[in-house]
């Protein structure tokens, strides 16, 4: 049986006497804010999505809607009778559970009611902050691998499985790193891409598309190897709700890549 050893990293980065700063926490402002500063330099530049003074108020606003619609999200996909019988425990952030879905969800509405309220392209908005969420993603896929949860399903026959504390005996894929991968580092260059090609980048809601449908591919293949989680396990077919919750992703994406390539530089 074959395993490689598994890089024990306390999860918690930084303890000053009672304030504990944990890496899933260090995870999550990395993200914001190298997002924050990859979409000023997209907005800066045709077709200008955003002013700069939109872009640092908008930060606050995508802060909300992550870690609001991530929170909302797990409650009602994952552990929705939990939290009905336990509603005090939907604020206990710090015990972990948060769902990109609903992040996604989260997101999604602030673009929508912040785009409004200053008078911008929801769809140009969308483009540059889609273009941006893999860079959060691959640091919170990092951060779960710290933390040795969301592991993989057994491999015995993998040289690279890893022996998950909580994981059992067995050797398991490092499905952390596979989606950071996918999700994060392969993602982002593929919107980069596309970003790059200013004729593209014009056709206001083609990232926004190429993410939804590009993260749900991803998550689709990455829910592979992952272990689903214990209390739902395996549903429709076989499939994973992390796979369930992507195919409507992908349909959305590829549409909305539709409707941009036939109006996107009219709106």
């Amino acid at each position: 049986m074959l395993a490689i050893a598994y890089p024990h990293i306390d999860p918690i980065a930084i303890a000053l006497g009672p304030v504990v700063i944990r890496w899933y926490a260090i995870a999550y402002i990395a993200g914001l804010v190298l997002g924050w500063r990859y979409v000023k330099f997209m907005s800066a530049r045709p077709p200008h999505a955003m002013r700069e003074p939109d872009v640092d108020d908008f930060l606050v606003w995508a802060t909300l809607g992550v870690v609001l619609g991530g929170r909302l999200g797990y409650v009602l996909f994952y552990k929705p009778l939990y939290y009905l019988n336990h509603p005090a425990e939907i604020f206990m952030l710090w015990q972990g559970g948060m769902a990109f879905h609903g992040g996604a969800l989260g997101v999604i509405l602030a673009i929508i009611v912040f785009a409004r309220r200053r008078g911008l392209s929801i769809l140009a908005v969308g483009d540059v902050i889609c273009a941006a969420v893999p860079i959060g993603l691959f640091f919170g896929r990092i951060a779960n691998f710290i933390n040795g949860e969301l592991f993989g399903r057994v491999a015995p026959d993998v040289p690279w499985a890893m022996i998950f504390p909580g994981g059992g005996p067995d050797p398991r894929h490092p499905s952390q790193l596979y989606q950071a991968g996918l999700e994060g580092l392969a993602l982002f260059v593929v919107l980069h891409l596309i970003w790059r090609n200013r004729s593209l980048r014009e056709r206001k809601g083609t990232i926004s598309g190429a993410f939804l449908m590009g993260y749900g591919i991803a998550r689709i293949i990455g829910e592979l190897f992952r272990q689903p989680d214990a209390h739902l396990g395996f549903l429709v077919g076989g499939a994973t709700m992390g796979q369930l919750l992507s195919l409507p992703l992908v349909a959305v994406g590829a549409g909305l890549m539709w409707f941009a390539g036939r109006t996107g530089r009219r709106i």
